[in-house]
């Protein structure tokens, strides 16, 4: 990576937009959409990221060899993996599941420790540094002081078994905490207060050095959450550069907004967004400056107690070159304001990568309706990006 600039190559789309819970579908993917994206965008090799389930981690975790070899035959450099999703992300109703286990059960450790030891052998040869992002400890109803401190424990314990790592193999690798609405660390605040008090608070009650949970755990910003929390993810990263909070990951995702939720065919205009899949959270900026918060979209609309007299942002990953229609938009202004914070960002620069996963489950009007549509959908996001960085310097001229 030249300095304070990503190349092409470097910019890649999270694999969770595609079905694969085990090892084989994962085996498919790469061979199939990911090879033909990095193929549409006339690449030599392209970044990926790589969402594994735990059943996927476990198999490609007793024969690492296999998955190095079909990302070099694919010509795809593996730099990051999503560790949030333990489980199928693609069944039919995922909504709250997608946050168990949480930090406070050893299975979430175990799955993390062996996402670690994956990327750890199959990091290009010309790399040392490698991220994972994972769940903000788990999802916010029925949390508690206790859960808390199993989790800070486990997540301790993860910085130590990395630092180990790192001294075998030579490779740094960070796990990176996903701030999300609804979950135990949803603000900016409360992530500093995890790793400027909680953190560091428990390492030295549990004997775990603090450097290593300052050199291997950190943030996954991702510029939608955030924006759903009427939160500056422009700021927040300014923010967390002063407080030394690491930022290994920027998942580059838009938020669907409504300005105008008091409109008399919100229903309609709505309801093809209240999918039964995914948890699409809703907050409405009132005009005292408060916020409002829903657990989904549907309950959100189906609530007439639920405010309608500020903007709503959800929580529905929406494609980055979307301009909007009929009384919808994006959220898309605040990935412009986050790459212009990224003029001024410390070395080394975050993973860059675009995390739209919701491609097929868009109103029929707008998803792609084949294998080889998504893929150019997902190319063109990529472009999308490619020009945003351009146009701010951010983007490196091939030789």
């Amino acid at each position: 990576m030249q300095s304070g600039r990503w190349q092409r190559t470097e910019i890649g789309y999270c694999s969770n937009v595609h079905a694969g819970a085990d090892a084989s579908a994962v085996c498919a993917n790469i061979q199939g959409p990911i090879r033909e994206v990095r193929e549409h965008r006339r690449l030599d090799r392209m970044a990926t990221g790589l969402w594994l389930s735990a059943a996927a981690a476990r198999s490609f975790a007793a024969d690492i060899g296999q998955l190095r070899e079909l990302l070099q035959k694919s010509h795809l450099n593996l730099q990051t993996l999503n560790g949030f999703p333990y489980g199928d992300f693609h069944q039919s109703r995922v909504k709250e599941a997608v946050y168990a286990p949480a930090w406070d059960h050893p299975a979430r450790l175990a799955y993390t420790l062996d996402l670690a030891r994956i990327l750890d052998h199959c990091l290009p040869d010309d790399s040392d540094f490698g991220t994972i992002s994972s769940l903000p400890l788990g999802f916010a109803s029925g949390w508690s002081a206790e859960r808390e401190k199993i989790a800070l424990e486990n997540l301790c314990r993860l910085a130590e078994g990395l630092a180990r790592q790192a001294d075998r193999s030579g490779r740094h690798l960070r796990v990176c905490i996903e701030p999300e609405p609804d979950c135990a660390i949803e603000t900016t605040n409360q992530v500093l207060r995890l790793f400027l008090d909680a953190l560091p608070a428990t390492a030295r009650r549990i004997g775990v050095a603090a450097d290593s949970v300052t050199k291997h755990l950190g943030i996954c910003l991702d510029v939608c959450h955030l924006a759903v929390q009427f939160e500056d993810p422009a700021a927040a990263l300014v923010q967390f550069v002063e407080a030394g909070v690491s930022i290994g990951k920027l998942q580059v995702s838009s938020a669907l907004l409504i300005e105008q939720p008091d409109r008399p065919d919100l229903a309609a205009l709505l309801a093809p967004f209240a999918e039964p899949r995914y948890l699409h959270q809703v907050r409405c900026r009132r005009p005292n400056g408060t916020i409002a918060g829903c657990i989904d979209l549907p309950a959100a609309l189906s609530d007439c107690a639920f405010p309608r007299d500020g903007p709503w942002r959800v929580h529905f990953h929406m494609p980055l070159q979307w301009a909007g229609a009929g009384g919808l938009s994006t959220c898309a202004g605040a990935i412009g304001d986050v790459l212009d914070a990224m003029l001024h960002w410390p070395r080394p620069l975050p993973h860059l990568e675009v995390e739209t996963y919701t491609w097929q489950i868009l109103p029929p009007d707008r998803r792609p309706h084949d294998e080889a549509a998504l893929t150019t959908c997902l190319a063109t996001e990529l472009y999308w990006l490619e020009q945003s960085l351009s146009v701010r310097g951010l983007l490196a001229i091939s030789p």
